[in-house]
């Protein structure tokens, strides 16, 4: 038989290349589009192919999806900044031309990330996929909104089913945001550690955001959405005090209000004192249980950081601060 092929766009980044993984162990040829083919060797390994390309351009998009069953959608403008134009353009057009490009490639399928900040910064306890959206004003949370209504516009359940993954705070190996930057920032001093006891991280281990992808996708629950986290309730000041033990020290703690008094961007400080969690019972009525604990990703995470030098070997101190 031949295999079926699956399409990540943003193939080359942190979770598409965890993605990719997973998807060739479960039968596919995987293919993934990625402005830059760095981490094709990862596609390599397994008999896979990462082209270098862009998916606002026609051309790039039509080789990329031109025989791919499923499409798996990850790309997308993330950041602080307040650049509207720029946040429209990749999550809303792109993601329309993504959907269109899918079916016209002749895919059953897509998988289109969109994320929990569809509910904003302010959202109730548990917050439900049938909750209030909210777009705060923020244009990451907007967009993220906006890009779910037109993929949708392109699901027709058993010819091209929609499904709609709203991840937390995703987090591992090759991370950027909730690891990458906040550990430079804690080496060179310059990390925004909030007195907060209240603020919370939705976190999501990356395997676990992919169990619940793969479960969402075998249940056929398309053209409705799912939120996926790993259902804990998790202080900010515990999750990145792991990145602090990992180097050594012990930061000093600051209030929101001082540390937009000193310059800290308030979107920022908005993301890091969210004090509310994202209801996970949906997915867990379909099988999905986070199998990696917050303790257990971090260790996973640590080795990672420690291998590629980005915080130092353990040391007699930095042991005694665990």
């Amino acid at each position: 038989m031949t295999k079926k092929t699956a399409l990540i766009t943003g193939g080359g980044g942190f979770i598409g290349c965890r993605l990719a993984r997973r998807l060739a162990k479960a039968g596919y040829h995987v293919r993934g589009l990625d402005l830059s083919d760095a981490a094709a060797s990862v596609y390599a390994a397994f008999g896979g192919e990462l082209l270098a390309g862009d998916m606002l351009k026609g051309d790039d998009l039509s080789r990329a999806t031109e025989g791919a069953d499923l499409v798996v959608h990850t790309a997308a403008k993330m950041g602080i900044d307040d650049d509207w134009e720029g946040f429209r353009a990749v999550n809303v057009e792109g993601s329309d031309r993504v959907a269109a490009a899918a079916r016209r490639g002749g895919a059953s399928a897509l998988v289109h990330f969109s994320s929990v900040m569809v509910y904003g910064f302010d959202f109730p306890d548990g917050a439900t996929e049938d909750g209030a959206l909210d777009g705060a004003n923020n244009p990451y949370c907007q967009t993220k909104i906006e890009s779910e209504q037109v993929v949708l516009r392109h699901h027709q359940r058993g010819a091209f089913d929609v499904y709609v993954i709203r991840p937390g705070d995703v987090y591992g190996p090759g991370c950027e945001p909730w690891v990458r930057t906040p550990v430079a920032l804690m080496k060179a001093g310059l990390w925004t550690k909030l007195s907060d006891e209240s603020a919370l991280h939705n976190h999501v281990y990356v395997d676990n955001l992919i169990d619940g992808i793969m479960i969402v996708l075998a249940s056929a629950r398309s053209g409705e959405p799912f939120n996926v986290t790993d259902g804990a309730r998790t202080p900010a000041l515990t999750f990145f005090g792991h990145f602090e033990r990992l180097l050594g020290r012990s930061l000093p703690a600051i209030s929101a209000e001082k540390a937009i008094e000193m310059g800290q961007p308030r979107t920022w400080i908005r993301y890091l004192t969210r004090n509310t969690t994202y209801s996970i019972d949906k997915i867990r009525g379909l099988g999905y249980q986070p199998s990696i604990g917050l303790d257990e990703g971090m260790e996973i995470t640590a080795r990672w950081l420690r291998e590629t030098g980005l915080v130092p070997e353990l040391t007699p101190a930095m042991q005694a601060l665990s």
